[in-house]
């Protein structure tokens, strides 16, 4: 359920491609790692490390990021980044023309448990589209918000005559971003499981913690033993 979410936002599809239309003009840089897809994969940065459209490489967790004079002049998207109330890294649009392949790959560290998330708005695309995550297939729409964690498997191929350009944004889990994906339905107790150890390492830990005969190591065990009963 956590891995692929539709957000509940929608985005004027107009404004988009009117924007779109804006940022082809400018100098878009082919992605640097040539060993992940075949055909034409293009980005160009609306925020970036430097400040430059030209830099795209993307790290998230790092911080350091700004606008770049793109954003200034694309206001709806701009107004879009701004109605994201948390702390954004890289923005960027990415262009995957006809008949290319993202093969696939995952992307360490880009899920929300991870305390980062990646957001896609299509701005363009076409039904030939074949995004995939974790083995399920993605039906974006132009206007439409998505998230999926990009630290599963991924891949998309674009097997349409129309370039497939998405708006990326690389956003920092806070409080508002709990409340928006609580309502897409993000399931914090499955995420809250998935970081509890295995039956095996909390009889190691219950272990270690009983030779120490502290009045802390008491409460953990107890912390620990009421875990397992939850995961039954």
């Amino acid at each position: 359920m956590n891995s692929v979410l539709q957000l509940p936002l929608a985005f004027d599809t107009i404004k988009l491609a009117a924007e779109l239309r804006l940022c082809e003009s400018e100098e878009w840089t082919p992605h640097f790692n040539t060993n992940d897809y075949s055909g034409a994969w293009s980005i160009i940065s609306l925020r970036s490390a430097t400040g430059n459209t030209t830099d795209i490489l993307s790290h998230p967790g790092d911080g350091g990021y700004c606008d770049t004079p793109l954003l200034a002049r694309c206001r709806y998207l701009a107004e879009i980044v701004a109605g994201f109330e948390c702390e954004k890294e890289s923005v960027r649009l990415l262009s995957l023309a006809p008949g290319a392949h993202i093969h696939e790959h995952i992307d360490p560290g880009t899920g929300y448990q991870h305390g980062i998330f990646r957001i896609h708005i299509p701005m363009q695309t076409n039904g030939d589209v074949d995004f995939i995550v974790d083995g399920q297939r993605l039906d974006m729409q132009c206007g439409q918000c998505w998230y999926a964690d990009f630290s599963l498997p991924h891949s998309v191929q674009n097997r349409g005559s129309q370039a497939r350009v998405n708006l990326i944004l690389d956003c920092k889990r806070n409080a508002w971003s709990d409340r928006l994906f609580e309502r897409a339905g993000y399931d914090f107790n499955a995420e809250a499981r998935a970081k509890r150890p295995d039956a095996a390492t909390r009889a190691k830990i219950v272990a270690q913690l009983a030779e120490m005969k502290t009045d802390t190591a008491v409460r953990l065990i107890q912390q620990l033993l009421a875990e397992a009963q939850l995961d039954r």
